[in-house]
């Protein structure tokens, strides 16, 4: 399968399957001496995976991941103290899938002749044939995100060491839009949303608090942890807390990540009102980057903005935004235009419509991009549908194992891929930077 592969530098591969043993991820460009852990990784896998309440589809997938290459077994010598440090040859992580049973598989199995509209069943049928992984919708499942959010822990690691910081929010759901907010009081409701879920959730609290996976510990034992964890997986109860002593302690609402928490409420009653009438809702989600120089990015065929373009690589991704976006139809130039000048020394812009992003290169601003999320194909309602063997007309009958709105989940994939492809440009950025005869 082509197309599974981002980025030069910073380089991402990643293969896997929803109901295959797993997914994997194999990093190439990451420096040596970085301490990256399966906890650090779970810590942001958590915040997409299903089975976390009512805005997410029931499965219990774990995500708990594996680092199965990358880092050093030991002290490389003695005085060292490198053990479980990058090594600089490629990283790879492996996400096993633990809630697989034979029930879903046959579930899916029994009307794989009859594509659910608004999934890419249909399509990848006529590209693969017979053999197209359809059970849970193979590697168009929504399940193989877990990859580039893992991937983008590594990538956000090396940007924090050089001053660049991610984050997304949901910035709209369900028609319901958040009011304009500060990105440093974004950033600590970000860190409050982490703090939140790292405490509710079953599986952080069983693996990681518990110090099920140690320091030195070997592949064959961490497995045997989670085939454990396979037996029990159903049986696991689901985060468990009191809602509004959640939202007094950390300022947020435990299932959706809107940093104005009165939106967050509204939203959430807004997506589980759609969800009772047998529909899905979709949003929109909004991610800043701080910290990127001046000139980051490559022309024509790299430009910033055309690489955070890719975001489309999403699925349920339907449009991506920078700056003003579709409102420069609208404006006249004097409005659109960030005015320049300087004030001590240093360039300030009177306004950000250009999103941070000029001729394909960054200008040293915050970096704004928004991503449109489409409504949850999988709906509580009879589709027309075909068989896709005989072309015979169908229904599809309602399906109740879904999620009522992807955005709640998808924020921290969009933060993950941004990562991944500023870290790649960043990365080519100093490395031309160096080269150059000043």
């Amino acid at each position: 399968m082509l197309g599974c592969s981002y980025g030069n530098l910073f380089r991402t591969t990643v293969a896997g399957g929803s109901y295959q043993e797993g997914l994997s991820i194999n990093i190439q460009g990451v420096p040596p001496g970085y301490l990256i852990t399966e906890e650090e990784i779970y810590r942001e896998l958590m915040l997409r995976k299903p089975g976390q309440g009512e805005l997410t589809s029931p499965r219990r997938e774990a995500d708990v991941p594996i680092i199965y290459s990358g880092l050093n077994v030991a002290d490389t010598m003695p005085g060292f103290p490198n053990e479980g440090l990058t090594n600089g040859t490629p990283l790879v992580i492996l996400i096993p899938n633990v809630d697989r049973h034979f029930e879903h598989i046959e579930q899916y199995r029994s009307t794989n002749r009859t594509p659910r509209p608004g999934h890419a069943s249909y399509a990848s049928y006529k590209k693969y044939g017979e053999n197209d992984d359809a059970i849970g919708a193979g590697f168009f499942s929504g399940r193989y995100t877990s990859t580039i959010v893992a991937a983008g822990v590594v990538a956000k690691k090396i940007l924090k060491d050089h001053g660049i910081s991610v984050i997304a929010y949901v910035k709209e759901a369900a028609g319901i839009s958040m009011p304009n907010m500060d990105i440093e009081k974004i950033r600590i409701a970000g860190e409050q949303y982490r703090e939140a879920r790292k405490e509710i959730d079953p599986i952080y609290r069983e693996i990681f608090k518990n110090s099920l996976f140690k320091k030195g510990m070997r592949f064959f034992e961490k497995a045997l942890v989670l085939s454990e964890l396979e037996k029990r997986i159903t049986a696991i109860s689901k985060p468990s807390y009191d809602e509004s002593e959640i939202k007094g302690r950390f300022g947020v609402h435990p299932e959706l990540f809107c940093p104005d928490l009165d939106t967050a409420d509204a939203m959430t009653s807004e997506i589980m009102k759609i969800a009772g009438e047998g529909e899905s809702s979709g949003g929109v989600v909004e991610v800043v980057i701080t910290g990127v120089p001046a000139g980051v990015g490559e022309p024509v065929f790299r430009k910033l903005d055309g690489e955070l373009g890719g975001l489309m690589s999403i699925g349920s991704v339907k449009a991506v935004e920078i700056g003003s976006g579709i409102k420069a139809a609208t404006m006249k130039g004097s409005e659109s235009n960030d005015q320049i000048r300087s004030e001590n020394g240093k360039v300030i812009f009177s306004t950000n419509n250009a999103g941070g992003i000029t001729g394909g290169l960054s200008t040293g601003q915050d970096i704004v991009a928004r991503v449109t999320i489409k409504p949850t194909p999988t709906i509580a309602k009879d589709q027309m549908t075909i068989d896709k063997v005989s072309l015979e007309n169908k229904t599809l009958k309602a399906v109740t194992r879904r999620d009522p709105t992807i955005v709640a989940r998808i924020w921290p994939v969009v933060e993950a891929y941004t990562s991944i492809v500023i870290l790649d440009l960043f990365m080519h950025h100093l490395a031309y930077q160096s080269l150059k005869l000043t």
